[in-house]
């Protein structure tokens, strides 16, 4: 199991409805660095609303670090670039597409952890990007919010998340610079990589009412280096452990030979086993490649439930209801093989129950449960569907040089 360590305080944020607000708060609040990482950063109201808090920072003195990924913001509006120059942030773009776009493996890692640390004594985690809760990319404006998470947490980790997104904005602009020709400046930016402290973590969480004192947690990060398999082996171990009930939500899961028997013998020791996974078609791959195992798993005892009343983005899990995570890593190849992710992981009960409840009411009022005999008799094209998505993703992986 991770390291988890004592004296944080972990409060829990359900939807962008909650995060955002706590986030613009802590931006307006921040009063030496600010460091935020997303997937996307879209042009809409809450944008908007993010973008204007990062440049008052700024403008106030605040050193501001903005990294969004090269395919989740693949351009940022002229206008927002030139706010961001005259307020003095500072951002990069993670692997832009160029001309070959995907056609080169290498351009198939993404960034796609959401982090801000505020004055390296609050952090951000979960799964929300800086995306208005009402707006599909790919389906327009919806009815209801998409269901999803995040945490803030003080303690810690918080020097966990901070050193993280140092070292990889010193890299970022290493590499940029030795393909400009900027020899020197590259040089600097790799003295600095080097000699970056590791930051001293508070011996106890600040009182500012975010929760009980002393809440155990760790954040788990997913990376191409020393992390590869970071986040998954949480989630095995987690559920190796289990005693009682294993409750995952999951926006695109396809998880892998080791995880899938992790649930399976879960379930033959006794322990209840509940997915609630995507119920709307949002993209081929995610939605059909993972069909072909639901029946092994519906045969074992897994309860798979899909959720239908909008869209679902959580990454979440909650084991013997004390073990939860939030994060940004789904259960498939692509955050668990070529993506980089974070999720924080908490052991407290009273976390875990509130993480629990929003779970419990999504799937008993709004999803539905694959029985096995209908899943059976689902139509032949669907299941040729299925396969096709499922060849296609190990085909994909083959050449991404991974195996799964």
């Amino acid at each position: 199991m991770p390291t988890l360590r004592s004296g944080h305080r972990v409060q829990l944020l359900c939807t962008g409805q909650a995060f955002f607000p706590a986030l613009i708060t802590a931006l307006d609040g921040a009063r030496q660095e600010v460091r935020l990482e997303t997937y996307i950063f879209h042009e809409d109201a809450v944008g908007e609303s993010v973008l204007a808090a990062l440049e008052r920072a700024a403008l106030r003195g605040v050193a501001v670090y903005l990294v969004v990924d090269g395919i989740g913001t693949p351009q940022m509006p002229e206008q927002w670039i030139r706010r961001l120059q005259r307020s003095g942030v500072q951002w990069q773009q993670f692997l832009p597409l160029g001309s070959f776009g995907l056609l080169l493996p290498g351009r198939w890692r993404r960034l796609h952890r959401k982090l801000c640390v505020v004055d390296r004594e609050l952090a951000f985690c979960g799964g929300i990007n800086i995306l208005d809760d009402f707006i599909e990319l790919n389906q327009g404006v919806q009815s209801t919010p998409r269901f999803d998470f995040a945490v803030s947490v003080r303690g810690p980790l918080v020097a966990h998340a901070q050193n993280a997104m140092e070292q990889f904005w010193h890299r970022m602009q290493t590499t940029r610079q030795l393909e400009q020709g900027q020899f020197q400046e590259a040089r600097r930016s790799l003295e600095q990589l080097l000699a970056a402290p590791m930051p001293v973590p508070p011996a106890q969480a600040s009182e500012d009412g975010m929760g009980p004192v002393g809440i155990r947690a760790a954040l788990l990060l997913r990376d191409n280096l020393r992390n590869r398999r970071q986040i998954e082996r949480a989630y095995r171990q987690a559920i190796a452990h289990a005693r009682v009930e294993v409750v995952i939500a999951n926006a695109y899961f396809l998880p892998g030979i080791k995880l899938r028997r992790a649930l399976i013998h879960a379930v033959q020791r006794g322990v209840r086993v509940r997915l609630l996974l995507q119920g709307r078609y949002e993209f081929f791959m995610q939605y059909h490649a993972a069909k072909p195992f639901y029946g092994a798993l519906m045969d074992a005892g897994v309860e798979i439930y899909e959720y239908q009343v909008g869209f679902m983005h959580a990454k979440v899990a909650v084991v013997d209801g004390k073990w939860a995570t939030v994060g940004s890593s789904n259960l498939d190849p692509l955050s668990l093989l070529l993506a980089r992710e974070a999720n924080v992981v908490v052991e407290d009960s009273s976390f875990a129950t509130s993480l629990l409840e929003p779970l419990n009411r999504a799937i008993r009022q709004d999803s539905t449960r694959l029985e096995k005999a209908q899943f059976a008799d689902r139509p032949a094209w669907q299941r040729l569907k299925d396969r096709l998505a499922y060849s296609l993703m190990r085909i994909t992986l083959f050449l991404s040089g991974n195996d799964y």
